[in-house]
């Protein structure tokens, strides 16, 4: 039924007293569901660098935690994580490796490829991409486990209603023509902002001195169409916000 419907029923999955890594730097989202809700059941959370090989290897291994939660490129720097170095750590020590995918889409990047137990999708974003439905999905790379996750979707109401699955269904039939209009825009765009002198700093993993650059290139075919900057200090953002003519301040990324 949405983006946060799909992570709530990953999140259900887990049990009073196991622990859930997570990227810290993640969608708003997942951090308040986990942070307000399910705490409230005993379910924990410990946020990590899911970047760094030795965090993640350290944190895995105590007993309580069941999995590494992490978003690449995650909202809102677009921090780019190796989703393969993440699988192997995990796995190595039984734990799942679950991955929010919304900002890549399968047409960009596929996790369960690189190793990942799930994918989630806010579908309302790139793969319905047309503004006119909120929709979530979730991918796993193993039947009983899909079963587990059909059986929660269905005891917890999380399922999408038949117009909306229609919508869906026409928006990804467009997929691959919008992505690469979008980033084709996106790559101008970033090169301009980060040529600016305006603009501080850009974070767009399409760009070569971006950090996460090379491990973008091994595990996506592209960058993607998110950008994110921070204006010099000089620079008032609401009169930024107020002097732009084509591009609109909204709410949702949907």
């Amino acid at each position: 039924a949405s983006g946060m419907a799909a992570i709530t029923a990953v999140l259900t999955l887990f049990q009073t007293g196991d622990k859930i890594l997570i990227s810290n730097n993640v969608y708003g989202g997942t951090f308040r569901v986990l942070d307000k809700v399910f705490n409230h059941f005993g379910i924990n959370y410990e946020m990590i660098d899911t970047t760094d090989r030795q965090v993640i290897e350290t944190a895995v291994q105590a007993a309580n935690v069941k999995a590494l939660y992490i978003e690449t490129p995650a909202n809102p720097l677009m921090t780019v994580t190796d989703i393969q170095m993440n699988a192997e750590i995990a796995h190595k020590y039984g734990k799942l490796l679950i991955v929010d995918n919304t900002f890549l889409t399968p047409y960009l990047q596929r996790p369960i490829e690189h190793g990942a137990d799930i994918v989630i999708h806010s579908a309302t974003k790139y793969l319905g991409g047309h503004s006119d439905l909120i929709a979530g999905l979730v991918v796993v790379n193993d039947e009983k486990l899909a079963e587990r996750l059909y059986f929660i979707q269905n005891s917890t109401g999380g399922v999408l209603q038949p117009f909306d699955s229609f919508l869906l269904i026409r928006g990804i039939k467009t997929l691959g023509v919008r992505m690469e209009r979008h980033q084709e825009n996106a790559i101008v765009i970033a090169e301009w902002l980060a040529n600016h002198s305006g603009v501080k700093n850009v974070y767009y993993p399409g760009l070569k001195g971006d950090p996460g650059y090379e491990v973008q290139k091994k595990q996506a075919d592209g960058p993607g169409a998110m950008i994110s900057f921070e204006l010099t200090d000089d620079k008032n953002v609401a009169r930024f916000f107020q002097g732009l003519e084509l591009v609109g301040l909204a709410e949702s990324l949907g």
